[in-house]
């Protein structure tokens, strides 16, 4: 058997990998809730209008104006971004992890992830994601989303790497599957002692409190 090929670069998901997902169903049910929202009117509406939203192609104010404000409210704008803006939580311990492999083996490292735009730079900053990942391939600057092979070839082209040299960590297996599809070694991402010894059969073993 061959030697396996050495990964220089490293696809990651954001929501569910390094943080919450930002906007997920669980999140928009507690926002229901609270501002006293008819969900599954909400939920409707939101799926008609998300996927637009994630490619760039509809503002925040759009996406809000069609799923919430649609009709008069007794809340305001600014207070229901809040809200939605304080749904993201951190995985620190994800994103400590990922400095010291990114450290320790010199990767560069691309963010592929389907985001609106102002979540997703709110969810950069507040969250210092810019000090891990060298490039950001979100949904709203490409104007294409995952599971759609361009995204992935941007990647690629971008990264200036071969597909083989590359691992991507992510937590939807359809994704990891697409990415398959162009010779992209996944890793499905379900906790990190999981995701630290499928990096370790790739020939990045990190260790337990391992420091770079």
């Amino acid at each position: 058997m061959g030697r396996k090929a050495e990964i220089t670069c490293l696809f990651i998901d954001i929501g569910g990998v390094l943080l919450s997902d930002g906007w997920d169903r669980f999140a928009r049910r507690r926002a229901a809730e609270v501002f006293g929202l008819d969900f599954g009117e909400m939920e409707g509406r939101h799926r008609l209008n998300f996927g637009t939203y994630e490619e760039g192609k509809m503002t925040f104010t759009e996406y809000l104006d069609r799923v919430v404000f649609h009709r008069k409210r007794p809340f305001s704008h600014g207070r229901f971004r809040r809200f939605m803006l304080g749904e993201s939580k951190a995985h620190p311990e994800m994103i400590a992890w990922t400095a010291r492999l990114k450290a320790r083996y010199k990767l560069k490292v691309f963010a592929v992830s389907n985001e609106g735009r102002e979540l997703n730079e709110y969810r950069i900053r507040r969250f210092g994601l810019g000090s891990i990942v060298d490039t950001f391939l979100s949904s709203c600057y490409v104007h294409v989303r995952k599971p759609d092979l361009d995204i992935y070839r941007l990647a690629l082209d971008l990264s200036r790497a071969p597909a083989r040299r590359v691992a991507y960590l992510e937590n939807t297996p359809l994704f990891v599957e697409a990415a398959a599809e162009l010779g992209i070694r996944g890793v499905l991402h379900q906790n990190l002692r999981s995701t630290r010894g499928q990096f370790a059969s790739l020939g990045l073993p990190s260790g337990e409190g391992a420091r770079p």
